[in-house]
């Protein structure tokens, strides 16, 4: 039986990715920072397929790849699969980000999945697979993306490295960037009205990505069925980052067009207070 390592795995993708292994017959270990949230996910996959084990750990700190890894190998012996999704949300823009703030997003999607891609490239036998969950936001310039964007476009690039330094060794890498998906992690920010049209009236598909939409293109690209695929960011967002879709409603809305120079009082407009002032 082959075995997947899951980062996140107690709500969001993370669970719904860790149902999709256990159910296609992969063990999975699964790794969050809530004991209980862990056993919760235990009780829902349990008898579905595959065994599940837990272990809970915040993937942050300098032990986490070391315990996660170490155990999976003495709970089932081996490991086969890595899927990097712990992640955070609700980033600011570039000035208004402290150093605290940065390094917290740059550690737990940037650092935690280097550092446990280095120990389980110890631990992986013939045909291993590496998915690391980025998103669209690291493919495509976005307003408030900050660090989380920063963290996400090196986790791309942590990506591709790892696809050519390990490829010829049998291990394959590549990342899947999801739009915004309706999980815990968005739930707040979907609540703006302004958020929800730019994802729902700029995407051609007729609906929201799901967890479930995720976790089956990490599943394929954890499989054979995707054995000669390496080194490629695989988007689900329904076409969001790859087209100037825009709905029926978006394109019948009034606009009023302003000259790009001037106000509606021929005055120049004022600096946008977004925009961080300028040092003299």
């Amino acid at each position: 039986m082959r075995v997947a390592l899951i980062t996140g795995a107690s709500s969001g993708i993370g669970l719904a990715t860790a149902r999709a292994f256990v159910e296609a017959g992969i063990a999975v270990v699964g790794v969050a920072r809530d004991p209980g949230k862990l056993a919760a996910m235990e009780g829902e996959l349990a008898g579905r397929g595959a065994e599940v084990a837990s272990i809970a750990l915040d993937v942050a700190a300098d032990d986490a790849p070391a315990r996660a890894v170490g155990f999976a190998l003495e709970r089932f012996g081996r490991l086969d699969h890595l899927v990097n999704n712990a992640g955070i949300g609700s980033p600011r823009p570039v000035h208004e980000t402290d150093d605290e703030t940065l390094d917290y997003f740059l550690g737990l999607m940037l650092r935690a999945p280097f550092r446990l891609c280095r120990e389980a490239l110890k631990a992986f036998g013939d045909e291993a697979t590496i998915v690391n969950v980025s998103s669209t936001y690291s493919l495509l310039g976005g307003l408030r993306g900050g660090a989380y964007s920063a963290a996400k476009g090196g986790l791309n690039a942590l990506t591709l490295h790892l696809a050519a330094q390990y490829g010829s060794s049998g291990v394959r890498s590549n990342a899947v960037a999801p739009g915004v998906i309706p999980t815990p992690m968005t739930f707040h920010r979907l609540e703006d009205e302004g958020f929800r049209r730019m994802n729902l009236d700029m995407t051609p598909a007729t609906r929201m990505g799901t967890v479930e939409d995720v976790a089956q293109a990490i599943l394929f690209l954890s499989s054979p069925a995707s054995g000669f695929i390496n080194g490629q960011v695989l988007a689900v967002d329904g076409g969001w980052s790859t087209t100037k879709f825009l709905s029926e409603d978006a394109l019948k809305a009034e606009r009023r067009m302003v000259d790009p120079g001037f106000t509606h009082s021929g005055k120049p407009p004022r600096p946008s207070a977004a925009r961080a002032p300028k040092e003299t």
